[in-house]
């Protein structure tokens, strides 16, 4: 059985595999991780090795504590991958883009695939019919936008995320709300329209932490899955470990 870690900007998330299928998911805060570790593990012993992708910032200790109780390995580009990247700068591809390229391969064979990332930021990355991986783009995720917009102006209030109900806001509030949701999912399907003009057999996936709120609200026929980012690190544990 394999543990997957995800430590990610605000959230470390756990996932246990056995073989490719998830038996749990366990989302924790940094400063409990190794007693959640702990406890995965002491309820599924058969654990026998692990991956962690951290794109947020563990403490040496806390990753010592777990190679002592199972074998380790850190995501990087320096791990065998199964794709070829041909990012001009591979050394700086964020470990989380290694693993969502990671899972479009293996799931969507010899496809065309854009991934979209929905979370503290958006990103998108796409990986050819000839298992290339091309790039993509990065920009402000939902939450980041409405705190950009109450940081840097002096009148206007943080909000929680909320779908508005028109786009023609009557009110601040209903203004910020149109102009944060309703951009995000502008922008979503103008890069899709884009790169289907390219790519006319484009298979889209939708995942992160705000796959539930924005997936059926995308005009373009997307696959919405949250687990993709921890499928592809268990599929890199399973390929680096032949």
């Amino acid at each position: 059985m394999n543990l997957i870690i995800d430590v990610g900007n605000t959230y470390v998330k756990f996932a246990v595999f056995d073989k490719d299928k998830l038996k749990e998911r366990v989302v924790a805060n940094y400063d409990v991780f190794s007693d959640t570790a702990n406890e995965v593990l002491n309820k599924y012993p058969k654990i026998d090795k692990a991956i962690i992708s951290s794109v947020g910032k563990l403490k040496t200790s806390q990753i010592t504590s777990l190679r002592k109780r199972v074998n380790v390995i850190e995501l990087s580009h320096n791990l065998k991958l199964p794709f070829d990247n041909l990012y001009a700068t591979p050394k700086t591809l964020g470990v989380d883009r290694i693993a969502l390229v990671s899972a479009a391969v293996e799931q969507f064979p010899k496809k065309n695939v854009l991934i979209i990332d929905a979370g503290t930021c958006i990103t998108y990355d796409f990986v050819n019919t000839k298992n290339q991986y091309l790039g993509g783009a990065i920009s402000p995720g939902i939450r980041l936008r409405y705190r950009t917009l109450n940081n840097l102006t002096a009148n206007l209030p943080l909000l929680e995320t909320q779908m508005p109900k028109n786009i023609l806001g009557d009110s601040t509030q209903s203004s910020i709300h149109s102009g944060v949701v309703f951009g995000v999912l502008k922008e979503m399907d103008g890069v899709i329209d884009d790169y289907v003009k390219k790519y006319s057999d484009l298979t889209v996936i939708l995942t992160g932490g705000d796959t539930k709120f924005l997936s059926n609200q995308l005009k373009n026929s997307i696959f919405a899955n949250s687990n993709f980012l921890l499928e592809g690190l268990n599929f890199i544990l399973e390929y680096n470990s032949q």
